[in-house]
């Protein structure tokens, strides 16, 4: 399968406090998105600086979910949009910060939309099925994943969705440049030794 650009990593934790950050990225993890919900202004930023300064620490490029102003103010490297984001985000100003910037997709005409921004990666998702949170769409499956790497073109592509350490070979040889994930990290009884386990898996260097 024929690669794109590179991310920073073939893995890509997903965690919802940034003390994660601090244990992911001790233990060798150098790509993680930040997912923050239900918190109180105050809270997000209080959380979004101590995630940055931690992921500066352990030399971890850091990803904000949704809130891109506040990535933007606070200089963080990355943000990554769902679809419903696009209606309300300054995708221009997101470009002249050199802010880096990945998209969700789920369908084709989201993926469409999506590869008309020139976004840094393209997340397709679920490719199986998950319990995290709700879905409007099904499981993609593993074959959804090489129609994806086709169509992004060199665009880098993230599989998402029920992905374990088991089936992470499958989304990498199917053409995923990064793997996503979020229960197997977070939920994981060993989080640091699971780590080093997709690490290896991915072929990456510890």
């Amino acid at each position: 399968m024929t690669s794109s650009t590179a991310l920073p990593s073939r893995i890509y934790p997903i965690v919802d406090h940034p003390r994660w950050v601090e244990r992911l990225g001790g233990a060798g993890a150098r790509f993680i998105q930040l997912r923050l919900k239900n918190l109180s202004p105050e809270d997000l930023r209080a959380q979004a600086e101590e995630g940055l300064a931690l992921a500066a620490r352990h030399n971890v490029t850091l990803v904000l979910n949704d809130y891109w102003e506040l990535a933007l103010e606070l200089g963080y490297p990355w943000v990554h949009l769902g679809q419903e984001d696009l209606d309300t985000a300054d995708i221009e100003a997101i470009k002249a910060a050199r802010v880096m910037f990945g998209l969700s997709t789920h369908s084709h005409p989201e993926l469409e939309r999506a590869l008309s921004f020139q976004p840094d990666y393209i997340a397709l998702g679920p490719i199986w099925e998950t319990t995290l949170k709700k879905m409007a769409f099904g499981p993609q499956g593993v074959p959804k994943i090489s129609e994806w790497r086709a169509l992004c073109g060199s665009i880098p592509l993230v599989a998402i969705g029920g992905v374990t350490l088991e089936r992470l070979p499958q989304c990498l040889s199917a053409g995923a440049d990064s793997v996503s994930a979020v229960s197997n990290f977070i939920r994981h009884d060993e989080p640091e030794a699971q780590i080093k386990r997709w690490l290896s898996a991915a072929g990456e260097e510890q």
